[in-house]
Order: C-alpha cells, then structure tokens, then sequence
C-alpha cells in the first residue's frame, strides 16, 4: 500500500515529441545566427573604423616625405619638426614656415652625415646628458636638432679651427654709410675741411656698426668685411687703396638702411575722419623723394611713378594704392599726414622721413688708415671666419652631386601636416 502511494505521488515524465525537439534545435540554430550576425556586424564596424583610422591617420603619419641619401623622414617627424619650431607663434605662422622646415630637416641631415664623413660626431650619450641639463624632451626631434648644434659647435672648434690661419693681410679703415650721393659729397668736403670724421659718422651714419664705433671699423683681414658690414664694396675698396685716401661716395644698392621717405596722397575720406584712402610711395632717401615730388607737379601720372620707383612692396604693384587705412596701419610719421583733416584731397605731401621702415640703396665714404701684410687675427674676427668657412662648407653639401635629397611634400600634403601642427598646439 505504501508503494502504492508513493507511485501514486510520483509525477509522469514528460515525453518530449519530434515536432517540439525540431522547434527547439531551430529556435538555438536561430539564436546561433543572430548571435554571430551581431558579433560579425561588431567585427566590420571596427574593422571599418580601424581602416579609417589607418587610412586617414596611421598610414599618412608613417608615410615617407623627406629622404637624405639613406635617411628617411616620416610625415610625423615633419609635423614635430613643425610644432618645435612653431611654439608661441601665431597659427598662421606655419604656412610661412612650411618650405623653410624642409629645408632645415633636410639641411640638418646633410650637416650630420657631412660631418661623420670628416670623422666627427656627437654620440648618443653626449645628446642625452645635454637634454638633460636643458630639460628638454626625448623625442627624435628635439635629438635631432640638439645633435646637430652640438656637432656645428665641433665642427668649429675642431675641423675649421685648422682651416682659419692665425695670420692675414689686414687693413683698418673708417667707413660711413649715407643716404645720397648729394648728402655724401657734402659730408666729404666737409672732412676734406677739417671736421671729425667720428664725430659725423656717429651723427650721420645709416650702418649700424660703423655709427656704434664712430665710423672706426678697426683692423679688418678682407672676408672679414663683408660679414661684418653686410657688402663687399668697404672691403673692395679699403684692399685697393692708398694710405690716408678718402673715397669718392661709392654707390652701394643693396645694403638696407633703416630710413625712407614717403610721398602720400589722400585721395578720399570717410564720413569718420578716421578712416582715409590713401595713395603713397615709399622711396630710399629725401633727395630722391623730393625729385619724383617734382616730376608729380610737372604732371607725371602717381601711380606710375610709384609702380617704377616705391620700394613699398605691399602698394608697388598696385600703383601705391594702400586702400582705406585706419590711424596705426602705418607709422606715426604717416600718419601725420595722412589722418590731418586740414590737408587738401590729392595733395602730394612733402617727402616724409620715416625711420620705422627699411629701404635699401646708399653710399659709403671709406678712409683707408693703414694696412698690415701679416698681423694677427682677433678673436673675434677667428670666429667670425669660422662660422662663414661652416656656411660655406654646408652650402658645398647641397651642391655635392652624391648627396641624394628628395622631398615628397606637395602643396596638400603640407597643408594637412600644418593643420595637425596646429591642432595638437591647441590641445
């Protein structure tokens, strides 16, 4: 009876038919599937997303774009480079700095296998303690650029010191630099008078040097000259000349000099007086400015004259044309004129001195003090020559036919290397 019960008490197994064995095995097949699909779609989605991110990062940041015979540069080292150079400028700085950072990477490069090839290096260790004593990143970068001035520095002290003799035919001389020949055949009569020839060159002079010292260049070898006074023609001359001889004004159409003269027109106001259209050409010195103003009251056509003669490169080409100005576009001493209400519309100014500008075109007087065959060479002066035997040896390694430089940096390609520098600035 007790078993009875319990029979009773037991539950009937559930018999599982084919039909329902079937619905199961497709339900998990179809759970199988969408699982798979899911983690399949997963897979392309990130496949799709790391090819992007190779594509529009990884690849271009590794893409070769600069070679030096077997030393390649990659498009991240070009943007580095660009950022190094670029810090706490201006944005738009880096479109001006584009070519010039190919050629200092590429120039770099040259310096260091030129001067392995004369046995000088600068090893990792030497690098390293040096960025350490300046703080400076680890990167390849900041390496580079460390390595290459460490190895200048040797190649100065080391190599070019043995180039550079300790001896050299010398001359000194007294140099002035003015602005006209009128204004220096003045001056030269006057010192053929009597006066001080220090005394106006420090009064006169438009070179920076030779106004410092007074006009006394001092005891110069002649490759000396042209480093320290940016010409050749003192150097040229002083070689050539008799003790004790003043020159003639020597004319000289390339050395800047810090003063111009301007010739302006206003030829409209608005109704702010603070706003004028302007007219203006630039030119190197008073005499010159007062002889166009002259051919200007005879008729002569504005902006002509100004597209012939204005040394103004941002007007020049537009015949002098400024357009509408604003007080503090220019200088104060334009301004002047420009923003006086009291001057009449298409009236010439006088020639306005401006010593905030730069124009080029002078003339040297040069005295000849004395002169040395063989004295010694200054400190100074060593190292002046030094650095000039250095530029002169880099320039040697452009023009070595051996040297294999290529740059694969086209217009695009610079532009989105100088939007990545200036993105990863802003971060």
């Amino acid at each position: 009876m007790v078993e009875l019960a319990k029979k009773k008490q037991q539950k009937p197994k559930r018999e599982v038919t084919k039909r329902q064995l079937s619905q199961w095995q497709r339900q998990k097949r179809r759970q199988r599937f969408i699982l798979g699909l899911g983690i399949l779609i997963i897979v392309a989605a990130l496949v799709t997303v790391g090819a992007g991110w190779y594509i529009t990062q990884y690849q271009p940041m590794h893409e070769t774009v600069i070679t030096v015979n077997d030393t390649s540069f990659n498009m991240k080292y070009y943007i580095n480079m660009l950022k190094l150079y670029g810090q706490g400028q201006p944005a738009d700085y880096l479109f001006f700095l584009a070519d010039e950072m190919v050629i200092i990477i590429e120039r770099n490069e040259l310096i260091r296998q030129g001067a392995l090839k004369l046995g000088i290096s600068v090893s990792n260790e030497e690098v390293n303690e040096e960025l350490k004593n300046l703080d400076l990143p680890t990167s390849r970068d900041y390496r580079d650029l460390l390595r290459v001035e460490m190895l200048k520095t040797k190649l100065r002290d080391e190599y070019f010191e043995h180039q550079v003799p300790l001896y050299a035919e010398q001359r000194h001389i007294l140099v002035m630099f003015l602005e006209s020949e009128s204004q220096a055949t003045e001056v030269r009569a006057r010192l053929e008078a009597g006066e001080d020839f220090a005394e106006l060159a420090g009064e006169l002079s438009l070179e920076s040097i030779s106004e410092a010292e007074k006009g006394d260049i001092g005891w110069r070898p002649k490759d000396v000259l042209p480093e320290l006074l940016n010409t050749s023609i003192p150097g040229d001359y002083a070689f050539d000349a008799q003790v004790g001889v003043l020159s003639q004004p020597i004319y000289d159409e390339a050395r800047t000099k810090g003063v111009g003269y301007w010739l302006v027109k206003v030829s409209e106001r608005g109704e702010d007086s603070d706003l004028v259209h302007v007219q203006a050409m630039l030119l190197g010195s008073e005499v010159e400015a007062q002889g166009v103003r002259a051919r200007l009251e005879a008729g002569e056509d504005f902006a002509a004259l100004a597209e012939e003669l204005s040394q103004h490169e941002g007007s020049k080409e537009s015949g002098g044309d400024l357009g509408w100005l604003t007080p503090g576009s220019m200088s104060p001493a334009f301004d002047e004129f420009a923003f006086n209400s009291e001057v009449e519309l298409e009236t010439v100014s006088e020639p306005i001195g401006d010593d905030a500008v730069v124009t080029t075109g002078g003339y040297w007087l040069i005295k000849l003090l004395d002169k040395d065959d063989n004295r010694k060479i200054e400190d100074d002066d060593r190292i002046l020559l030094k650095a000039k035997a250095l530029d002169e040896w880099v320039s040697s390694l452009w023009d070595d036919p051996e040297n294999k430089i290529e740059s694969y940096l086209d217009e695009d390609k610079k532009s989105w290397a100088i939007l990545k520098a200036i993105e990863e600035l802003e971060q």
